[in-house]
């Protein structure tokens, strides 16, 4: 979309060359990327990727002429091959750049069409008649644990993590403050994790949390230790708790150097959390909110985009209430 925009917007430039160190005919696609294609893109909540294309493997730092012998080293190489195809089309003038563009457009929509009716007939299977209207806070616990459990769930224990103080925020005087966009680094964001807690008083941050669909390792700490330093020089302020989530095994090595940081650091508290274990322990604390945090994660998780959670994430996730919630029933 960037290439052909640009070629649209500037004919005389040469489509093959997305990187303005190539020349006078030369243009950055990065920019066509992160400013018409990124607005257009989230305005129509059209299923893309929200950051530029050029910061992924396949396009970062390859200033070269795009040519069909080119190697992208993208994560599929049909798909880099196709691309490289299309580009070389448009340059030698078989296809003009508006129709490319027109017809990607046009291909993303249909797509989007199509999720959103799976999508509503999903959500009104889980309001049919005899559905239960509540599930156990266990039977919450093995649903988000099959979900978690699928490919490329990375978001998920985010939002899980959202999800829990949106519910429980009357009662905590504690709220999540709103979730940046799953790729943008904590450096263009000025986030020290992924969930960040305030005070409903005086929105004071008082708690983060950062989550690794791997294990913690003492890098990891590290690198949050750095993070809470430089902020508590920024702002004069200290946090109580940083938080690591994982779905992964906690060493034990490395939960002892977590907690060894309390007294070096002046009261923050770094901890590693199991995901799972987090979850079981709000929903029995909180029980009568379960429902709630319910409600409040599935809302979180058909709002992501496609890009943060697929399409077949949102589906599955329905599948697996709608099937709890007859076994209630």
């Amino acid at each position: 979309m960037a290439c052909t925009l640009a070629k649209i917007h500037e004919p005389a430039k040469d489509i093959r060359k997305p990187y303005s160190v190539l020349g006078d005919d030369s243009y950055s696609g990065r920019y066509y990327d992160e400013h018409p294609i990124a607005a257009f893109i989230s305005a129509q909540g059209l299923p893309c990727n929200r950051t530029t294309g050029f910061l992924t493997p396949a396009f970062r730092t390859k200033n070269i002429v795009l040519n069909p012998d080119v190697s992208l080293g993208g994560d599929s190489p049909d798909l880099d091959a196709a691309f490289l195809a299309v580009i070389t089309a448009i340059f030698e003038g078989q296809v003009s750049a508006e129709d490319v563009l027109t017809e990607i457009i046009r291909e993303l929509l249909q797509i989007k069409q199509t999720h959103e009716s799976e999508l509503e007939r999903s959500m009104a299977s889980l309001r049919a008649p005899g559905l239960s209207d509540a599930l156990s806070a266990e039977g919450i616990v093995m649903l988000l644990q099959q979900h978690v459990a699928s490919p490329y769930t990375s978001r998920l224990p985010v939002l899980m993590v959202a999800a829990a103080y949106r519910a429980a925020a009357p009662m905590l005087r504690e709220r999540a403050l709103p979730l940046q966009e799953h790729n943008a680094a904590d450096e263009q964001t000025g986030a020290l994790g992924d969930v960040e807690i305030v005070l409903t008083a005086d929105n004071n941050l008082v708690t983060c949390y950062e989550m690794k669909t791997r294990r913690v390792t003492q890098n990891d700490i590290d690198q949050a230790l750095q993070k809470v330093q430089s902020y508590w020089q920024r702002e004069g302020k200290r946090l109580d708790n940083y938080c690591f989530i994982t779905t992964d095994k906690i060493e034990v090595d490395v939960a002892e150097y977590a907690a060894s940081l309390y007294e070096k650091t002046g009261g923050v508290e770094f901890v590693i959390l199991d995901c799972i274990s987090f979850l079981r322990h709000f929903l029995h604390f909180f029980y009568r909110v379960r429902m709630a945090f319910l409600e409040d994660y599935q809302a979180l998780l058909l709002a992501e985009p496609e890009s943060a959670v697929r399409h077949e994430l949102k589906i599955s996730f329905l599948a697996l209430r709608r099937a709890a919630e007859t076994r209630d029933a």
